[in-house]
């Protein structure tokens, strides 16, 4: 199997992390996929963000649930870009070629109504493929499932999953995403991947795919190892 490299929070090693600007740049120099992490504003928008708090990578400090999105348009990444909406994003990637994961982040917070609220917006895009969905919340999976059941859907872990193929089989979902290469016939795509030699095993096994903030030295090494 062909595995698929995707920009992890589009491309830190060069760009802001989750900014437009990164993600811009992978559609454009042919990342096959980007990861993003998806969660709501105190007044229900879909905003792009990894930690649930702003500190870390903007001007600003506090919860994005604790914030309307007109608060939140105040702070900063670290280019000047403004907090990306969904909106935004999807804006961007309508015309992209490449594959959307996008991470419904809410292993800390719930976020009620947040799987309605991305697959609300999505319908107002066409894509070139079909959005990936993933979460660490098996809840939010779930809820997802039952909201739209036939939809992409990825359990992202950091724990072992004793028989991948049977725990798809059971809730229906699409693959997961754990942390380490697994010896499994199930669709997996590992994260996050920046060492070349880790990245050379999960080429070589023929994984579906994985997340790096790196993608142009993976797109490299993948040539070298497997010559596409």
């Amino acid at each position: 199997m062909r595995t698929k490299i995707f920009g992890h929070r589009g491309y830190p090693a060069k760009f802001a992390e989750n900014s437009l600007e990164g993600f811009d740049y992978c559609f454009k120099h042919g990342a096959e996929g980007i990861e993003f992490d998806v969660h709501l504003a105190k007044d229900g928008v879909p905003v792009v963000m990894h930690d649930e708090d702003i500190k870390r990578t903007t001007n600003g400090k506090g919860l994005i649930k604790d914030y309307t999105l007109r608060e939140l348009d105040q702070f900063h990444l670290a280019n000047g870009e403004r907090i990306p909406r969904l909106r935004d994003l999807f804006e961007l990637a309508e015309d992209y070629d490449g594959q959307l994961n996008l991470e419904m982040k809410t292993n800390k917070f719930d976020y009620p109504g947040l799987p309605e609220k991305v697959f609300d917006l999505a319908d107002h895009f066409k894509f070139k493929q079909e959005i990936i969905y993933s979460s660490f919340n098996l809840q939010t999976l779930v809820h997802a499932k039952e909201v739209r059941p036939n939809q992409n859907y990825n359990f992202l872990t950091d724990k072992e999953i004793k028989n991948p193929v049977e725990f798809i089989k059971e809730h229906g979902f699409s693959g997961i995403h754990p942390e380490h290469l697994v010896d499994t016939k199930a669709v997996e795509r590992i994260w996050t991947v920046d060492s070349k030699a880790r990245a050379k095993k999960i080429i070589q096994y023929g994984a579906a795919g994985f997340f790096t903030n790196k993608f142009e030295d993976m797109m490299d090494l993948r040539k070298e190892v497997a010559n596409y």
